[in-house]
């Protein structure tokens, strides 16, 4: 199998990057860090080709599935990981520069590189795609305004593709992480009245996950073990979302 990975340059990316080339699979890092993704590749044990830059932008987006199509012959699954956090801001606080970035890089982006990479995975008879949401995908007080639009997104694009494609081969899934112990968070401005409000909710959050704990529910929704598993979002949240 052929893989892609976003956003593979540290964190939940890197780890099932990793996990992947593990079995054997040719993965591709892809990374607006440049030092994060050659770091992935160094750590990967199996063949890797990494392609740096955002996947916003329909260039980048275009030069992975190429890569990806040229480097292994073809393309087999696809895991849209790449993401950014808001700053945790209410609507009447959110501006327009904030809303446009969060939205284009969460939701927009994975749309994008599923566009792309489409021909490629119906070619091989269908193939596999995994989207990380997150637990803001799945209620309304785990982030801010514009981070829960989007993740709320990435489920409904989930679901679209797992109806539309299933009768092509292609199988849909969704991880919808809790708490993670990644740098999302790293250097953000937070603001303080979304901080107010939605604070006490993640007290519910429990126990914190480790990236590998959800690469390997990655590993299962892409594996042949899940063969009949499509267009379900699968909770990796210690019980988060059962409260």
């Amino acid at each position: 199998m052929a893989v892609i990975v976003t956003g593979a340059g540290s964190g939940i990316g890197r780890a099932t990057a990793l996990a992947f080339a593990a079995q054997g699979a040719p993965v591709l890092i892809a990374d607006l860090n440049a030092e994060g993704a050659a770091q992935t590749a160094k750590l990967a044990d199996g063949p890797t080709v990494t392609v740096v830059g955002d996947l916003s932008e329909q260039a980048v987006v275009d030069r992975v599935v190429a890569t990806a199509a040229e480097e292994f012959g073809g393309i087999t699954t696809l895991i849209n990981n790449a993401g950014v956090m808001d700053s945790m801001s209410p609507v009447g606080q959110v501006g327009d520069a904030e809303w446009e970035r969060i939205i284009r890089i969460n939701l927009t982006a994975p749309f994008m590189l599923t566009r792309a990479a489409l021909p490629h995975l119906l070619a091989g008879g269908g193939g596999t795609i995994v989207n990380v949401a997150s637990e803001a995908g799945l209620r309304g007080s785990a982030a801010g305004a514009a981070y829960t639009a989007a993740k709320h997104g990435v489920i409904g694009l989930t679901r679209s593709l797992a109806v539309t494609y299933r009768e092509r081969g292609l199988r849909t899934n969704a991880v919808a992480p809790g708490g993670v112990v990644t740098s999302i968070m790293s250097g953000l401005s937070l603001n303080q009245e979304g901080m107010d409000v939605l604070l006490p909710f993640h007290g519910a959050a429990g126990r914190i996950a480790e990236p590998e704990q959800i690469a390997a529910a990655i590993m299962f929704l892409a594996s042949d073990a899940a063969a009949h598993v499509n267009g379900v979002i699968l909770p990796v949240d210690w019980g988060w979302s059962a409260i």
